[in-house]
């Protein structure tokens, strides 16, 4: 895969085919945790961590153990037709398992490392195992996917460098998300935000407004 294409990859994940803005997907610890910059930021760190580290390791498993190729360890092993060990229906609970692993050691290290920040982020960090867009992601690095009209990722089964910058731009577009989010509600908590739109609201609105101006980005590469 050309350095063009995994930049491409980067730029699409980032801003045009940002999880958050574009595709909706993970807006519950978006809307929860972007209350502060301090919370967005370890959440977005946690995120870029978690997507990057399971796009690397689901990829592994299923080119490895599910797919029913040559490159198969069970096959490898045992030997036969490659075709009796397709495990490929396993794999939404494989990547799963991966996640939840993940996300239990970075949920370990923050409460050692900062305890304040563990507290802040609360519940919204153990949800991180159930949030779409990792799961989406590592789907995404199998499946494929179109960028500017170029089919990347796409095939047996799919490229490892591909997955990779998936899976740490789907993170960096998802902190991104968080830190404007985060930014734009500290400001309304000082302004004169009418009561029947403060709390909720107004987030909502807020969101809105920012999924439409990162429509902009569609059209930035032709």
């Amino acid at each position: 895969m050309s350095f063009s294409v995994l930049l491409l990859v980067l730029v699409s994940t980032i801003f045009v085919n940002n999880f958050v803005f574009a595709k909706f997907l993970g807006t519950c610890p978006y809307l929860g945790v972007s209350k502060d910059s301090q919370s967005a930021m370890g959440m977005g760190l946690a995120v870029i961590f978690v997507m990057t580290m399971a796009s690397a390791v689901s990829w592994a498993i299923y080119h490895f153990f599910l797919y029913p190729g040559k490159d198969n360890v069970l096959y490898l092993l045992l030997g036969g037709d490659p075709a009796q060990y397709d495990l490929r229906y396993l794999m939404t609970l494989a990547f799963i398992l991966v996640i939840a692993a993940l996300v239990q050691f970075v949920e370990m290290v923050i409460q050692k490392v900062s305890p304040a920040l563990y507290a802040a982020l609360g519940i919204y960090l153990p949800l991180i195992t159930t949030n779409c867009a990792v799961l989406a992601v590592a789907i995404l690095n199998i499946e494929g996917m179109s960028i500017f009209g170029v089919r990347v990722g796409h095939g047996y089964p799919g490229s490892l460098l591909f997955a990779l910058a998936n899976g740490f731009g789907g993170g960096v577009g998802f902190a991104l998300a968080l830190l404007l989010m985060a930014g734009i509600r500290e400001r309304l908590a000082l302004g004169n935000v009418p009561k029947p739109l403060q709390g909720m609201p107004i987030a909502f609105i807020t969101a809105a407004l920012l999924a439409i101006a990162f429509m902009g980005f569609i059209g930035m590469v032709k």
